[in-house]
């Protein structure tokens, strides 16, 4: 079994006050209102109500934590860039956002969804921008893959790799959570970011 087929609900967090220790393996998402985050992760855990799904974009105003195995989390960041949301908490979120990416030791990696027939917006950009400087994988998931035509799709993650390979150690690659395209691959790259992370032991001397 997948291990996010284990996901459950932890816990929403509107104040980094309230995170979690910070001594976990957990894998964030991340992306525009109404790219189609919150049905990602539901086909990733195989479970179609786990996270929130809105015909209203911008409702997810928290950071939703999700348990895998024990100290494993999905992590579901507010989506962002929906013109109709109030400026005090566009900068909420966007402090909210950054503040966990850049200080979060617990991080392990970002899946960034984008719609695949806009990817790449500036905020987009903005984001991982963010997260170059920490040297954290970056894993761009295409969604609603399924409305591209067979050579359109082609073209755009042509056109995607060659935007991604401006950011340190991003991928990226077509999905759809209607038709289950990229499913299985995105479940196989991601279960490896949960590995524990190998230290080296101390040098004598040092």
């Amino acid at each position: 079994m997948s291990p996010f087929q284990q996901a459950v609900f932890f816990r929403s967090v509107y104040d980094l006050k309230e995170l979690p220790p910070d001594d976990a393996a957990e894998i964030a998402f991340a992306g525009r209102s109404n790219a189609g985050k919150s049905s990602a992760i539901n086909a990733l855990a195989n479970h179609n109500r786990l996270a929130f799904t809105s015909k209203t974009p911008g409702r997810t105003q928290t950071i939703n934590f999700f348990s895998l195995r024990p100290r494993q989390y999905l992590v579901d960041l507010p989506g962002y860039g929906y013109a109709a949301v109030p400026a005090k908490e566009k900068r909420h979120w966007g402090e909210l956002i950054s503040a966990y990416l850049q200080t979060r030791k617990s991080l392990h990696g970002l899946v960034l969804i984008m719609d695949a027939r806009h990817p790449f917006t500036q905020l987009d950009r903005q984001l991982l921008n963010w997260l170059a400087p920490l040297h954290k994988p970056a894993h761009v998931l295409l969604t609603k893959a399924d409305k591209l035509g067979k050579q359109e799709a082609v073209a755009t993650l042509r056109a995607a790799e060659n935007e991604a390979r401006r950011y340190p150690l991003c991928s990226v690659q077509l999905f759809s959570s209607m038709t289950g395209i990229g499913v299985s691959t995105a479940q196989k790259t991601l279960a490896k970011w949960l590995k524990p992370v190998q230290t080296k032991p101390p040098v004598k001397g040092e």
